[in-house]
């Protein structure tokens, strides 16, 4: 919580020194493609550029994508193997249906390796294009660290243990702690969230027969819910129908700890930060500060990336199947 009372850039410094620290097993470094391919990033760049220009949901994709790899097995891209005869990977686990754009990704590698073969881990360039999307939709940038391998394994059923919609703050917090990210992380990285679209699935449990004392879950503002009520009526034909996780859906921004301030939290998990008095403080300084939750989602995300990153691995030659 010290980090809090720190100057925004004393703030992001110091969480850079952290990110550096025992959290992996490899050390990972901003300039690590600076003799090897010293394009990398530009390339990375502008391919997630043109891929956005045809679809606007690309940012919020590759963001999601991001957060669900490093979440299993650490940053190693084992989200993007396919599944084989026999196995089915991360990316056909039931939480990892709706993850999409992996062929930005594809793309971004082939071009890679067209520039420095054998080079560039598909790890790092998830890293990289996240932060990409996170600047281009108005966000804050950040030294991406490098130096992931690629990882060999990816199982579906490890999917499991990816943080649920459904999810309380302490069970948040475990999820978390396991992966050696802390209470600011969870709030900061959930606010991730700007730039997200949930099919009702996700949260239309809160909106009918939601407990025994209550139809709509009560941490829902009521003209909200029944916004939610209306796009999500039942029974539903629309297999696309769903909410945008705030108000300002394109652009990265504070938007979604006002909406939880309001009441209008579209996951449980989300509206929970408010609920819950370990995490409704930050959340009400992020609402009022936007420039803090920048500097803190960049100091977390950072951290994020060194979750599970290791020394023994490959680089890929396709991001789709093991070398």
């Amino acid at each position: 919580m010290a980090v809090l009372a720190l100057k925004p850039r004393s703030r992001v410094i110091f969480a850079l020194l952290l990110a550096m620290v025992s959290v992996s097993r490899a050390t990972l470094d901003a300039h690590y493609y600076d003799q090897t391919c010293p394009q990398a990033e530009k390339i990375i760049l502008q391919t997630v550029q043109n891929a956005t220009r045809h679809d606007p949901k690309v940012p919020a994709r590759l963001l999601r994508m991001f957060f669900h790899d490093c979440f299993i097995r650490g940053c190693d891209a084992s989200l993007l193997l396919d599944s084989t005869p026999g196995n089915q990977a991360e990316k056909d686990g039931p939480p990892n249906i709706s993850v999409r754009a992996f062929y930005v990704i594809d793309d971004a590698k082939a071009k890679l390796e067209m520039a420095c073969p054998h080079t560039v881990s598909c790890a790092d360039i998830i890293a990289i294009a996240a932060r990409d999307v996170v600047t281009m939709a108005g966000g804050p940038s950040w030294n991406v660290l490098k130096g992931r391998k690629d990882g060999r394994v990816s199982n579906a059923s490890e999917t499991i243990n990816l943080p649920a919609p459904t999810f309380n703050v302490t069970q948040l917090l475990q999820s978390f702690a396991e992966r050696g990210l802390g209470l600011k992380d969870l709030v900061a990285l959930s606010g991730g969230h700007t730039l997200g679209f949930s099919h009702c699935s996700s949260f239309d449990a809160r909106l009918r027969n939601f407990s025994s004392t209550h139809d709509i879950d009560p941490t829902l503002n009521h003209a909200f819910a029944q916004l939610l009520k209306n796009e999500c009526p039942k029974p539903n034909r629309n297999r696309n129908a769903g909410q945008f996780l705030d108000a300002t859906s394109s652009t990265f921004d504070n938007d979604y700890y006002r909406r939880l301030v309001a009441g209008e939290g579209v996951f449980g998990s989300d509206q929970a930060l408010y609920s819950d008095y370990r995490t409704r403080w930050i959340v009400n300084l992020f609402a009022q500060d936007q420039s803090l939750f920048f500097s803190e989602f960049a100091a977390s995300m950072v951290r994020l990336g060194n979750v599970g990153v290791r020394e023994n691995g490959e680089v890929r030659i396709k991001c789709r199947a093991v070398n």
